[in-house]
């Protein structure tokens, strides 16, 4: 590995600015500068890919292909110059042009191609993928506009558009000689040759055309490097210039924006037809254009897919990369000629599905008329594989129908995305080990019965480079001071090194001093970028995530409301002083998510209003959360709040930025929280609430919230706050109906009045904790130790060993 100094990065920056942007550094700008900088380390990876593709052709490695609609990448620059062991010379020769690297860095857009945990989960693993050098390739879309920027406006959520590529596509490499064609509509027809060979003919159909744009991934301290290949949309048709000269100039190019409409945003919302037909379209064109991809190399380089199982493993994370089985299915059947049973061998032995949810509604589910008229080969391979599969479900549960229904691919008129996934894939994970054991025990727990082998547990994982050694130098600098340098780097375990710290006053001292230094680092740009001063004496008390009914912002809310009114009806009334922030974006048209936002606004501008919560409480709602803003807050968060409704989380990621950043989690036991609480044993978190087997069996029995509101005062006292508003002149009594008597479904669907009470008692007994340092600091301090086993580097060890079957890098 070339270690590049401060005036060879100087000399390459300035050939940059020359060569490609005709300028000497005196008339560069910054978008010129930022271009430039990513341009060079562009250079420096894509040489290391190179010979990395070169290696894998040349010793026949096994792939893998890493196929999601969402990575949530975030910014590139310091975090490719951090992995390439060119930080410091970088921000050195940025100075010596005489630009700010702070600034520089700070410019950069993020590239928010996903929503969330997991589009970010997606980003972390392309990481440690890399890392470990595992030959292995991210697929998704090139989105012109990523997850929306949000804007607060009186209180409620405004989405903008999110134009990342103006400085995000410096990263971007088109590669014109790989395009792939899609294709939609259209007719089938069989036709037999003299011989009686079968071959299917697709007419009448519309060609997308799928142009790859590669961004390179660097991994850490090796020469190692991967690619995600972001897919755009093009029409292959020009413009018509017969319409345009006959002035008809929106016909004219009709076509070209029909076909660039697939890769414009960031899942359309599909709650009308228009919006379902596009989602379609984008998933079937992201799978479409990667498998023909895969197949084309694999058949260049071997001449035949008979042992194309053997060389490549692809994993798709969630059900939309679920169409990449009918289309593997197509390409061998149709383009290579093989048999059902030989394809389908194939198949059911290359690809592997990782479950992220057990919320029914975001089980995909299609219209069977939309992927009839949309997809008509794809829809007759699918009903092939559901025919058959039904058969063998008929036969295994001797005819029982309750049993054979819900695990059927086609029914009532619709395609389930899940049982396809199930019926095909050679493994199927769940994202923690909670989650993993309700698929089998709930979910799809008659599969399970069937082919226990198939199902497995891969816990989630986060890249501990990004979010913390690069996130948090302070701490990362302690980390080295007490576990002997940089080692934690490559081998995350050894942050266990600091347990020995635990009854250390001096370390214990200098890690309160580290987080006391990071929240007035966090308040300052608070402070310049929103004009809101946070108070750093107090509690950070922090939720961020996206905003869903499940995660039960809401709960947090009513909490602050209690405690609000606790003050002014109780002069004496002695609590923890708390600043609380919140960070959360809300899908569009998720109408109770967004007055959720309202309502953490209304409560937050009464708070500020009142002179009787000064210095005591605070609410700050912190706009347009993103991955920079995490990277900012994460470092100086102390308490985590992961409060969502036992049972509905599948893994969570968040919790395990907190944790590896020395915050304590205020938590229910879901997800990873389980593991989470295994590791650190009940001292060093605070549980609360109801179990998952317990809010079943609450759920079975038949669960009245209305009792709760009766029977505890200060709970009544909070639920009629909503009803009566917060003196901005809104109040919030369909949320009060909501979590009474329902709205369209269950009343409290998701417990917020079941688990008040012990959400309550867990709060005062983390107020209790913080206020004795030396506690509070020991509990920071076993929560970084004890986090290395939720580095994404250990996750993908697992999917490399149990699912992939490929050798990862040893670590010495």
């Amino acid at each position: 590995m070339h270690n590049y100094t401060k005036k060879e990065l100087m000399t390459l920056i300035t050939g940059k600015l020359r060569r490609n942007f005709g300028r000497d550094v005196e008339e560069a700008t910054s978008l010129h500068m930022f271009k430039a900088c990513a341009m060079v380390l562009r250079d420096i990876i894509s040489e290391r890919q190179m010979k990395t593709e070169d290696k894998v052709v040349e010793k026949h490695q096994r792939q893998v292909h890493y196929l999601s609609l969402e990575f949530l990448m975030g910014r590139s620059l310091m975090k490719n110059a951090y992995n390439l062991g060119v930080l410091e010379p970088l921000k050195q020769a940025i100075e010596g042009l005489g630009f700010s690297a702070p600034d520089l860095f700070e410019a950069e857009p993020d590239a928010g191609l996903g929503n969330g945990g997991l589009g970010r989960l997606a980003a972390c693993y392309l990481d440690s993928m890399t890392t470990l050098e595992i030959p292995a390739t991210g697929y998704s879309i090139c989105y012109e506009l990523g997850i929306f920027k949000q804007k607060i406006v009186d209180g409620q959520q405004v989405e903008l558009p999110d134009n990342w590529l103006g400085l995000g596509d410096a990263w971007l490499i088109p590669k014109m000689d790989e395009v792939e064609e899609v294709r939609f509509g259209g007719k089938i027809e069989d036709e037999w040759d003299s011989l009686g060979n079968h071959r299917i003919k697709h007419t009448d159909y519309d060609v997308v055309l799928a142009v790859p744009k590669d961004m390179e991934i660097s991994g850490y301290h090796t020469d190692h490097a991967n690619l995600l290949r972001l897919w755009d949309a093009k029409s292959p048709t020009p413009v018509d210039m017969h319409l345009f000269s006959s002035g008809q100039y929106l016909k004219a190019v009709e076509q070209r924006a029909m076909a660039e409409s697939i890769s414009k945003v960031l899942y359309p919302e599909d709650n009308h037809y228009e919006g379902k037909s596009l989602r379609l379209k984008q998933q079937y064109f992201f799978v479409s254009a990667t498998i023909q991809s895969i197949v084309r190399k694999h058949r260049a380089e071997y001449g035949t897919l008979r042992n194309f199982h053997q060389k490549h493993a692809i994993q798709i994370n969630d059900t939309h990369p679920t169409l990449a089985i009918p289309e593997l299915m197509r390409i061998l059947l149709d383009e290579e000629g093989y048999g059902w049973d030989e394809a389908w061998y194939i198949v059911t032995h290359t690809i592997a599905y990782t479950n992220h949810t057990v919320l029914a509604e975001a089980l995909e589910r299609w219209p069977q008329q939309l992927i009839e008229s949309l997809l008509p080969r794809i829809w007759q391979i699918l009903v092939e594989i559901s025919n058959r599969y039904q058969q063998l479900l008929t036969d295994y549960f001797h005819g029982d129908l309750s049993k054979v229904a819900p695990m059927a691919i086609i029914w009532g008129g619709e395609v389930r995305m899940a049982n396809l996934c199930v019926c095909a894939c050679y493994k199927i994970n769940g994202v923690s080990a909670l989650h993993s054991d309700i698929l089998k025990k709930d979910v799809f727990k008659d599969a399970y019965q069937r082919t226990p082998d198939k199902f497995t547990n891969v816990t989630n994982g986060i890249d501990h480079r990004r979010w913390l050694s690069e996130c948090n130098p302070r701490l990362d600098e302690l980390i080295q001071d007490c576990c002997g340098g940089d080692k934690y780097q490559l081998q995350p375990d050894a942050l266990k090194g600091l347990e020995k710290y635990q009854n250390d006053a001096g370390v214990l001292s200098r890690l309160g001093e580290i987080k006391t230094a990071n929240k007035k680092a966090f308040a300052t740009w608070v402070a310049r970028e929103h004009g809101i001063f946070l108070n750093t004496d107090a509690m950070f008390d922090v939720q961020v995530k996206r905003l869903h009914e499940y995660k039960r912002q809401l709960l947090n809310v009513l909490h602050i409301i209690y405690l609000y009114q606790k003050m002014k009806n109780d002069v004496h009334f002695d609590f923890t002083p708390r600043t609380y922030l919140f960070g959360a974006k809300a899908a569009p048209g998720y109408a109770v998510a967004k007055r959720i936002i309202r309502l953490i606004n209304s409560v937050a501008d009464m708070i500020a209003k009142d002179p009787i919560c000064k210095d005591r409480l605070q609410v700050v709602f912190l706009e347009n959360y993103r991955v920079s803003l995490a990277e900012k807050l994460m470092p100086a968060s102390e308490l985590s709040e992961q409060i969502s409704t036992a049972g509905k989380e599948a893994s969570g990621t968040g919790n395990m930025k907190f944790m590896m950043n020395g915050a304590v989690t205020i938590g229910t036991l879901d997800g990873a929280n389980v593991e989470m609480h295994q590791v650190l044993g009940d001292e060093n978190i605070f549980l609360f609430g109801l179990k998952a087997h317990e809010v079943a069996e609450l759920k079975h029995s038949g669960y009245k919230s209305y009792e709760y509101y009766v029977h505890n005062p200060d709970l009544r006292a909070v639920v009629e706050q909503l009803n009566l508003g917060f003196g901005d002149g809104i109040n919030y009594d369909d949320l009060a109906r909501r979590l009474l008597f329902g709205d369209g479904c269950p009343a409290d669907e998701y417990l917020l009045l079941a688990d008040f009470e012990s959400y309550r008692d867990a709060h005062v007994r983390a107020g209790k904790a913080y206020r004795d340092p030396k506690l509070w600091n020991k509990m920071s301090l076993m929560n970084i130790a004890r986090s290395g086993i939720f580095a994404s580097d250990r996750s993908i060890r697992d999917y490399a060993k149990d699912i992939w079957k490929v050798p990862v890098r040893e670590i010495k």
